[in-house]
């Protein structure tokens, strides 16, 4: 009995790492897949515009141009870009914060009419996507309220589009706090308010740090929804706005080697701002999707 034991459990151990070696095949592939782009896009910014149009796929550069960097600075105003970029993405942070934070928690604590409804609706929204058809209303929208003339507009409806899927994922951490803490609160005198605010915001910050870094990255990525608002403005251009216009830089031909060195600047602040928020970020994702 003992040896047959020993030889099934030898069996198991070799289909586990086995399995365990399929899955780090696949995930290496997918890593590779998704860095080779960036990988890319940072090693052709010190290539030449001619070997960047003629050199295919290769990755290193015959001799690394740092000038790319300088032109691309200069020429791309990225110094008032990178403000504007800055501003959008932490206006969009703090307005999704705020929002998805107190709506998490009512719909988490607070019994009301229509609760499942509305909670449900907002849900289904996180699989509809209007597009592009949208914005002409939202800018007309913006023009009658006074709002475009400012990145105020855009910090609004970039913030809005993702709110149900931020309020789905505080929800799923919500339901993983024990209410025997807003019970224990409320008999200390907290209202509904102060339990939100002492209580529940200092257990919420794993979820909350996830969505920070998504709202921001999603407010640093935007494109087409700052490029329709400030087409007429274009001191509120936002980088990845500008970076684009960086294609036009040369003399009678794309300038697609000060294009990389533009996109690989803009890489850098989504970068440091995960490394700082990684561990909150991975936590926050795992806890909230325990239960929902």
């Amino acid at each position: 009995m003992a040896r047959e034991e020993r030889k099934t459990h030898a069996v198991e151990s070799k289909k586990t790492k086995a399995i365990n070696a399929v899955i780090f095949v696949l995930l290496a592939i997918l890593a590779a897949l998704t860095a080779y782009p960036i990988v890319y896009i940072v090693l052709g910014s010190f290539k030449t515009n001619s070997e960047l149009v003629s050199g295919g796929l290769k990755l290193l550069p015959e001799k690394f141009v740092l000038d790319n960097y300088i032109q691309a600075w200069q020429m791309g105003n990225f110094s008032r870009y990178t403000i504007n970029s800055l501003v959008l993405s932490f206006g969009v942070m703090f307005v999704s914060l705020f929002v998805t934070s107190m709506s998490g928690y009512v719909f988490a604590r607070k019994e009301f009419k229509l609760k499942k409804l509305i909670y449900n609706s907002m849900v289904m929204f996180m699989f509809i996507n209007v597009g592009s058809t949208a914005l002409r209303p939202l800018f007309e929208l913006a023009v009658k309220l006074h709002m475009n003339t400012s990145l105020i507009a855009v910090i609004l409806i970039s913030a809005g589009t993702s709110q149900a899927t931020y309020v789905f994922l505080i929800h799923g951490f919500m339901n993983t706090v024990p209410k025997e803490l807003d019970e224990a609160a409320k008999m200390d005198g907290c209202s509904f308010f102060g339990i939100y605010w002492r209580v529940i915001l200092p257990v919420l910050k794993p979820a909350l740090a996830s969505v920070a870094l998504l709202s921001f990255r999603g407010g640093w990525n935007e494109y087409i929804l700052p490029l329709i608002f400030t087409m007429t403005n274009e001191k509120l251009r936002p980088l990845t706005v500008g970076v684009v216009a960086l294609q036009n830089a040369g003399d009678g031909a794309a300038a697609w080697n000060i294009l990389f060195a533009g996109s690989a600047i803009s890489i850098i602040p989504i970068i440091i701002v995960y490394m700082f928020a990684s561990k909150q970020f991975m936590g926050g994702m795992t806890s909230g999707a325990v239960k929902g």
